[in-house]
């Protein structure tokens, strides 16, 4: 694989427990904080300051409760793997389907029934280690990751075929360099030709919002199906608004006819 940031998400070393501080704490707590989604009715969120305090040990021990394990407050390397073990599966379990847009489809379904997320603080957002694996160690503000998501997705199913996804694409957070790159390469589909043409749009593509009126490419995500005037997606860093810098991976659709959207075509993803 190209995109590995997600394995120094993972990584978990010694016990952490009240008193604690550092680097580590803040893992547990941004973890508690993105396992609420998974467990609802558990109180999990807490603040993220590096220090395990009372407010971080009950949390845990809700975590614990709510995931089977034994309540004792302390998060030990077994206890890291169940708060991380959600990530660590979107990226490591193999699809099993055989053919490459059929993967592609289910390693992003994989994602978003794993509950992709990000954190948010407040004075930024895009924060935490969903984030950090699509964008290759970094997080904050400016690093908006639909990119992120979909090369990551790209990445684990051509991996799966012993072909890196950068054949297709350049590696980057950009939908701008995306799309410029499918121009020279052949592989974008104006916007025009997909409103007189939608057939030439298959599931597995990738789409890539643009400004009606200049080259600026501004969000993109997966194409699950088409179906008359509409795109059904799978796409990150948006929310039930549609965003274009929400605050995780949700399924959409999408009027192509409506909007200016051109698509980037995945066809030799597999060889």
């Amino acid at each position: 694989m190209i995109k590995t940031a997600y394995q120094q998400e993972l990584k978990f070393t010694g016990t952490c427990q009240k008193g604690s501080k550092g680097k580590t704490v803040k893992q547990v707590q941004e973890w508690l904080n993105l396992s609420v989604p998974r467990f609802p009715d558990a109180a999990l969120a807490t603040t993220v300051d590096s220090e395990f305090g009372s407010a971080t040990e009950k949390a845990v021990k809700n975590f614990q409760k709510a995931a089977g394990l034994p309540q004792t407050g302390i998060v030990t390397a077994a206890v890291f793997n169940e708060l991380s073990g959600p990530l660590k599966k979107a990226f490591t379990i193999p699809a099993k389907q055989t053919d490459i847009r059929k993967q592609v489809l289910q390693i992003a379904q994989n994602h978003l029934k794993l509950k992709a997320i990000e954190l948010q603080a407040d004075d930024a957002q895009n924060l935490g280690p969903w984030v950090r694996s699509y964008c290759d160690g970094f997080d904050g503000s400016p690093f908006k990751w639909c990119m992120g998501f979909v090369q990551s997705v790209l990445d684990i199913a051509a991996t799966a075929h012993g072909k890196p996804f950068t054949s297709l694409m350049p590696q980057t957070l950009s939908c701008d360099v995306v799309a410029m790159a499918g121009k020279q390469n052949g592989r974008l589909i104006d916007n025009a030709v997909v409103r007189k043409d939608p057939g030439k749009v298959k599931a597995g593509d990738v789409f890539l919002i643009r400004m009606a009126t200049v080259s600026d490419w501004f969000h993109t995500g997966i194409i699950t199906g088409i179906d008359g005037d509409v795109f059904e997606t799978l796409e990150g860093n948006t929310d039930v608004k549609g965003s274009s810098n929400g605050t995780g991976v949700f399924a959409r659709v999408r009027n192509f006819r409506k909007g200016v959207i051109d698509v980037f075509s995945i066809d030799g993803l597999d060889g």
